[in-house]
C-alpha cells in the first residue's frame, strides 16, 4: 500500500491545489477535489485514477518545482496509480509483478514463446514447423485447434477475474456505494468520457506532452491504440462465430469480415503504439513516475509486438515463414494475455470506476 509518506505528501499537494483552484478547467480530477476539505487514502487513490496524466496542471502551476511548495500532481498520481495496481491486484503473492514490471513482461513472453515453440517441435515436427500450409485449417495443422484456444481461454478468463477483484476492492476502499452500481445513468456518462477521451482534451487545446506545449497527438494516438484494440477483439469475436457456429474454418479470405477488422485494428495499434512510445522517449522526466513509465512502456511494446506479428503472419501466411510466425505471434498473444492483470492494462478497470464514481458525484452536486 502506499507509504505513510506518499498519502502525507498527497495530502499536502490536495490542500495547496484546493486553496488555489487554478486549473480547475483542466480536466475531472479538480472539480472532484473541490467536493473534499480532507483527503482519506480512499479519496487520494480515487483522484490518483481519475487523473489522465495530461500535464496541464504541472506547466500551469506556480507552485511546481522549483518553487519551494513542490506541487508536482502528475509524478505524485502516478505513484498512487502504480501502488493501486499492486494494492488491489490477487493473488497478492503475484502482485509483486508490478515492480521491475518490463522485466517480468519479457520473461513471461519469452517463456510462453519457449514453450508453444517446444510442443510444436516435439509433438509435430521441423517438417511441420518449416513447411508450406495452404488452405483451409493450415494454422491448425501446426499448432492443433484446442492447444491454441483453451489454454488462451483458460488464461483470459483468469485475468478477467484478477481485474474484476481489483475493480471491486478499489470500489469498496474509495468509499463508493455498492448500489450505485445499478446507476446506468452514470455508466453511459463514464462511457462515453473513455471513448471520446474527454479528459485528455486539457483544457481544450489538449496536453502538455511530450512537453509544454499543448498538442493533440497523444489523445489521437490514444485513440489509434483504443480502437485498434476493440477492432483486433471484433476480429476475433466474428472468427470464432464463424468457426462454432458456422462452421467456416480458418484462414479467411482477405476480404472476410475477421480479415479486414483485424488488419484495420493491426494498422490502428502499429501506428498509435509507435507514436505513443516515440512520445514517452521524447517526454519531460519531471512530473513522470519510474515505475508507470516502465508499465506504459511493456505494455505498449507488447500490444506493437503483437499486431506486427499478426500483420506479418496475414502477409506471410502461404509461406514457408507461416509456421514459425505463428509460433512467435501465439507466444507474444500469450504473454500479453498473462501480464495483463499485472501490468499497465489494469488502468482500464481502476479508471473507468474512478470515472464511474466522478459521474456520480457530479450529478449529485
Amino acid at each position: 500500500m502506499p507509504s505513510a509518506e506518499l498519502l502525507k505528501e498527497a495530502e499536502r499537494q490536495m490542500m495547496i491545489c484546493n486553496a488555489c483552484r487554478y486549473c480547475e478547467g483542466y480536466c475531472a480530477v479538480f472539480p472532484a477535489m473541490e467536493l473534499r476539505r480532507v483527503f482519506t487514502k480512499g479519496d487520494l487513490t480515487y483522484l490518483a485514477n481519475l487523473c489522465f496524466d495530461c500535464r496541464d496542471c504541472y506547466y500551469a502551476c506556480q507552485y511546481a518545482p522549483p518553487h519551494e511548495f513542490a506541487v508536482n500532481v502528475p509524478k505524485l498520481f502516478a505513484e498512487l496509480r502504480a501502488d493501486t495496481y499492486q494494492d488491489y491486484s490477487w493473488p497478492a503473492i503475484l502482485s509483486s509483478l508490478f515492480k521491475r514490471n518490463g522485466r517480468a513482461v519479457s520473461l513471461l513472453t519469452g517463456a510462453a514463446l519457449g514453450i508453444i515453440l517446444l510442443f510444436v517441435l516435439i509433438f509435430q515436427g521441423p517438417a511441420v514447423l518449416f513447411g508450406t500450409h495452404m488452405g483451409v485449417g493450415s494454422f491448425y495443422r501446426v499448432v492443433p485447434y484446442l492447444v491454441m484456444t483453451v489454454p488462451f481461454l483458460t488464461i483470459a478468463l483468469y485475468g478477467l477475474a484478477v481485474l474484476l477483484v481489483g475493480g471491486f476492492r478499489f470500489w469498496r476502499d474509495t468509499r463508493s456505494n455498492l448500489t450505485d452500481v445499478v446507476d446506468f445513468g452514470a455508466f453511459w456518462r463514464a462511457t462515453q468520457d473513455a471513448f471520446g477521451l474527454s479528459y485528455l482534451k486539457g483544457g481544450g487545446v489538449g496536453c502538455n506532452y511530450p512537453a509544454a506545449a499543448f498538442a493533440h497527438g497523444r489523445r489521437w494516438l490514444h485513440h489509434l491504440v483504443f480502437y485498434g484494440f476493440l477492432l483486433d477483439f471484433a476480429s476475433t469475436t466474428i472468427a470464432a462465430l464463424y468457426d462454432h457456429f458456422l462452421g467456416w474454418v480458418a484462414p479467411y479470405p482477405l476480404l472476410s469480415w475477421p480479415v479486414v477488422l483485424g488488419t484495420l485494428g493491426g494498422i490502428g495499434l502499429l501506428i498509435g503504439t509507435s507514436g505513443l512510445l516515440y512520445l514517452k522517449w521524447r517526454s519531460d522526466r519531471g512530473p513522470a513516475d519510474k515505475r508507470m513509465l516502465n508499465m506504459d512502456v511493456a505494455f505498449l511494446m507488447l500490444l506493437f509486438l503483437t499486431s506486427a506479428t499478426g500483420m506479418l503472419l496475414l502477409a506471410l501466411r502461404e509461406s514457408p515463414a507461416m509456421g514459425t510466425l505463428l509460433v512467435v505471434h501465439l507466444g507474444v498473444v500469450a504473454g500479453l494475455f498473462l501480464t495483463a492483470p499485472y501490468g499497465k492494462f489494469a488502468h482500464v478497470v481502476y479508471r473507468y470506476a474512478a470515472l464511474v464514481r466522478n459521474s456520480i458525484e457530479q450529478a449529485g452536486r
